[in-house]
């Protein structure tokens, strides 16, 4: 075995780790946003653990859950529209405007 020191650095031409994770934030900005949701409602609902009152900790568990899903569906649901939105109706008012 040899004691390779730079085994971790990307060979040339590759992207880092950074790099690659801020060109796909660029492509698809809502990414982030629906991981940041997950995170808020997990610290929140964590937070807010020792203030379940007489609920069973399983079920507290589940609403965290649910949730956090729904800041993630949400979130895709908007890059659906978003989407939809560049790709059909901005390209036709653009199409409308060239002819």
């Amino acid at each position: 075995m040899s004691a390779d020191k730079g085994w971790w650095v990307p060979a040339e031409g590759e992207d880092s780790v950074s790099k690659r994770l801020l060109r796909k934030t660029r492509e698809s900005p809502l990414v982030p946003v629906g991981l940041g949701g997950c995170l808020v409602v997990a610290a929140y609902r964590i937070y807010r653990l020792k203030a379940r009152g007489s609920t069973k900790m399983s079920i507290h568990l589940i609403h965290t859950r649910v949730a956090a899903q729904a800041c993630a569906v949400g979130a895709i649901m908007l890059g659906a529209v978003y989407t939809m939105y560049r790709d059909h109706i901005k390209r036709t008012a653009q199409d409308a405007g060239n002819k």
